[in-house]
């Protein structure tokens, strides 16, 4: 008994060299159900017992996190085997065995790698974002195995031959020169179809033990939560007080790498699907500000509502990381000359002018509406509206000129 148990012990978790070959040996296999592409989350998920979401998950976030989820993919695809096939399409390419992907597909995939992959590490929204996201899901997957390598392994299978079947059914040998004994002779002298002989007892059918209820651990996502609601409160906080690394891409980055240490902790743990629900949405604004690039924004939050008496009062930069902008210039004399500039991060920025004032003017505004002395601009990253406007009465009159920009708002230009 000792040694039926010690053979059938799942060996190969020893370290770090053993571990790789237990992990070759009984990889993941892509199933034909449940997949949405290729099947190489599902496989995973499959493979050490978790949630297949967030595998998904995972993929898309390194996805957007640098764009290296693609191409682990893509490796995942031509190293896993299918689930009916004998090996991988890399292995079928070569000949060691038969699968399903065809060679020419298997050829288009591995070209297919070379851009994707030179991409993905050739530059990203986040600095080092592409090989961060790396390490993390290829340390993921490593943790996962060493800690579940020795559940959920592939059935083995083998050559099953037929029970051998045993008969007491005795012929006699030519030269053991024992005579036949007649049928129906009983050596006992009792008739043989009297004997009432018990059937024997059938075995009771083996009842499997029940598998162990999986309790979900909320600790997890609530820690999870915790720790990137304080990481994102301090990136905001030390953007706004002039830090310059600390801009919104970069925090959403921070934010997302907590939630997807939180989501693979959870996968041990079988805690933390709950974070799905953040970082989706998140990972769509983190996309949303890689395509529209903002500038960085300083100077707080709350409403500004300034009204300089003089020229002199009148500050070369407003700047707000968000809230309300109101500049009000109508105090000006006929013969003043200012300039300034208004920066808003987020909100709305209004401006207003003397009516009689020769007004050069430049706005724009990354995402809203920009309404700039009656020409107006709207939508994502709109043209710059920029002109000279000498009012009603032609020049003559305080010159101001004005550079106003928002991030996310609208922007507004008007005369008194």
């Amino acid at each position: 008994m000792t040694g039926a148990t010690e053979r059938s012990r799942p060996t190969g978790l020893g370290d770090f060299e053993e571990t790789l070959k237990d992990f070759w040996a009984t990889r993941p296999r892509r199933p034909r159900h449940g997949r949405k592409v290729a099947g190489v989350a599902a496989g995973i998920a499959d493979r050490y017992g978790v949630d297949p979401v967030l595998v998904r998950v995972a993929f898309a976030t390194a996805t957007i996190f640098g764009g290296v989820g693609i191409s682990l993919y893509v490796l995942g695809w031509l190293f896993f085997p299918a689930e009916n096939d004998e090996v991988s399409p890399v292995e079928a390419l070569f000949g060691r065995g038969r699968s399903s992907t065809s060679r020419a597909f298997t050829i288009v995939l591995a070209v297919a790698l070379l851009p994707l992959t030179g991409w993905a590490f050739g530059g990203g929204w986040f600095d080092g974002g592409s090989l961060l996201a790396a390490a993390l899901l290829v340390t993921g997957l490593y943790l996962l195995h060493r800690g579940r390598g020795q559940e959920y392994r592939p059935p083995v299978t083998g050559p099953t031959g037929p029970t051998a079947a045993f008969s007491t059914t005795s012929t006699p040998s030519a030269s053991s020169g024992t005579a036949e004994s007649p049928s129906g002779w009983d050596p006992l002298g009792a008739d043989p179809l009297a004997w009432d002989l018990p059937d024997p007892r059938p075995e009771p059918p083996v009842t499997p033990p029940p598998a162990p209820a999986r309790r979900r651990n909320a600790k997890v996502g609530v820690i999870t939560f915790a720790v990137a609601l304080l990481v994102a409160g301090a990136g905001v906080a030390l953007g706004a007080m002039g830090v310059a690394w600390f801009s919104p891409p970069h925090v959403i980055g921070l934010t997302l790498s907590v939630l997807g240490l939180g989501m693979v902790t959870g996968a041990f743990l079988r805690g933390g699907r709950g974070l799905i629900a953040l970082a989706v949405p998140l990972s769509i604004v983190g996309l949303v500000t890689t395509a529209v690039p903002f500038p960085s924004y300083h100077g707080g939050f709350g409403d500004i509502d300034a009204v300089p008496g003089t020229a002199a009062e009148v500050q070369p930069v407003y700047q707000h990381t968000a809230g309300d902008i109101n500049l009000v210039l109508t105090n000006l004399a006929r013969t003043d000359v200012v300039s300034t500039e208004v920066l808003n991060g987020a909100g709305t920025t209004t401006v207003v002018v003397p009516a009689d004032a020769d007004v050069r003017y430049a706005c724009d505004v990354r995402v809203g509406d920009v309404d700039c002395l009656g020409h107006i601009a709207k939508g994502t990253n709109p043209s710059t509206v920029s002109g000279t406007d000498l009012g009603t009465d032609g020049p003559g009159g305080a010159q101001i000129t004005l550079k106003v920009s928002a991030g996310a708002g609208r922007v507004e230009v008007n005369r008194a």
